[in-house]
């Protein structure tokens, strides 16, 4: 629903980013990267329509026991995966080679989706929420992205400590169990937690949340189910076409990288960067498939946001809102860069490659989210709970989970 003739300029404006991002990819970085931008502008898209995120439905189960969002995340995944492990299994018989991400288990992982945890609930967002926000117009969140951009580039020249640390090597489920072995696995201890989660909030509330009716394709809102298979489309056809799960942060690092050269900071010298000199100092931007996918977010959010008739950036922030923006990205960027990535990359990007690493992720970033309640409340970020619930002669009270 555009609604003015501002909405329809951000349309425009948006159109033209969209194809312009897809021709640089395509130029700079080949067919694959230029396929890249559009899967990111689905992605951007889908997340904008349907507010799907990873740090407000992590925090409305630990306030208020709410799990739909919860089980939407699981519902991505299960999606994924099921294509995901045959494919990364047999993809190379049938000329489609796919590599999964299967990291180390360590100290560095460990506090790293720990810090991750704080900082995406300080910040409110995670990378994917801070990307499609920015696309819709949120200048709080184009702070979180600037610092999360700079707590990246720092946590590259610490990197050998980390490194240092104790750690012991990836382990795949897909090779330990086979992809239908692993599958079940997988399949099952999501459906475990999704059956706790129903339970908690049964026993809390007396019912499940209803989850709202969807809108248009084009203006909105989706339902969480419709964002949860869109973006496990996004994430099976970054698979297929760029050979890895997708993933955000890196492309963060990189930013933040070229940044500090321009700025006279050789950090081609730090070991993060040695092997990637040429990506710092010569080549362009637009060539790094991760970047062009994030670039693709913004503007398929933009689009969303001005087809819905939403896009309305606020212009200025309180001092409170910028302290914790800066603090929750910086955060978010360090910690990203020693556990592999965010909930897109480490978590999603982890489980769906078989991964042990990313089921530790979750854990811990799960950890990190409840260390930061409180100090969210101090903050003055969230309301109080509410005591009590509140009933009717029929029964409890459902609310939406939209608005």
């Amino acid at each position: 629903m555009i609604t003015s003739n501002t909405q329809v300029r951000v349309l425009g404006a948006s159109g033209t980013a969209m194809a312009l991002v897809t021709v640089a990819g395509w130029q700079a970085g080949g067919w694959r990267v230029g396929v890249g931008a559009m899967i990111g502008i689905l992605a951007g898209f889908a997340l904008y329509h349907a507010s799907f995120g990873f740090t407000a439905a992590w925090r409305r189960f630990l306030r208020e026991r709410r799990g739909a969002g919860l089980r939407a995340q699981f519902v991505l995944i299960v999606t994924t995966v099921a294509i995901a492990y045959p494919l990364m299994h047999y993809g190379r018989d049938f000329g489609i080679p796919v590599n999964g991400f299967v990291f180390p288990i360590g100290v560095a992982l460990v506090v790293g989706a720990f810090m991750f945890g704080i900082g995406m609930q300080i910040a409110n967002g995670c990378a994917s929420g801070t990307l499609f926000t920015v696309g819709g117009g949120s200048s709080r969140m184009v702070v979180t992205l600037a610092a999360f951009v700079a707590g990246s580039v720092i946590a590259t020249a610490h990197i050998p400590f980390w490194n240092s640390l104790p750690k012991e090597k990836g382990f795949s489920l897909i090779a330990q169990f086979g992809p239908f072995g692993a599958f079940a696995v997988t399949a099952g201890l999501l459906a475990l937690i999704a059956l706790v989660s129903i339970r908690l909030e049964k026993r809390k509330h007396g019912a499940l949340e209803e989850t709202g009716r969807a809108g248009s394709f084009l203006t909105g809102p989706w339902s969480l189910v419709l964002g949860a298979v869109a973006i496990a489309v996004v994430s099976i056809a970054t698979l297929v076409v760029l050979g890895r799960p997708w993933g955000i942060t890196s492309g963060f690092a990189l930013w933040g990288a070229k940044i500090a050269y321009a700025m006279g900071i050789d950090v081609t010298g730090w070991e993060y960067w040695r092997g990637m000199k040429a990506a710092v100092t010569e080549r362009s931007v637009f060539a790094d498939a991760t970047s062009v996918m994030n670039f693709g977010i913004i503007a398929g959010a933009m689009a969303a946001a001005a087809l819905a008739g939403k896009f309305r950036p606020k212009r200025s922030i309180t001092a409170m809102e910028a302290a914790t923006a800066i603090a929750g990205g910086l955060l978010m960027g360090y910690g990203a860069r020693l556990s592999f990535g965010c909930n897109i990359g480490a978590y999603l990007g982890g489980i769906i490659s078989g991964s042990l690493h990313g089921w530790i992720w979750f854990a811990f970033a799960l950890a990190g989210s409840v260390a930061a309640l409180p100090l969210r409340r101090l903050a003055g970020m969230d309301p109080a709970r509410p005591q009590h619930a509140v009933t009717a002669p029929s029964g409890p009270v459902v609310a939406s989970v939209r608005k």
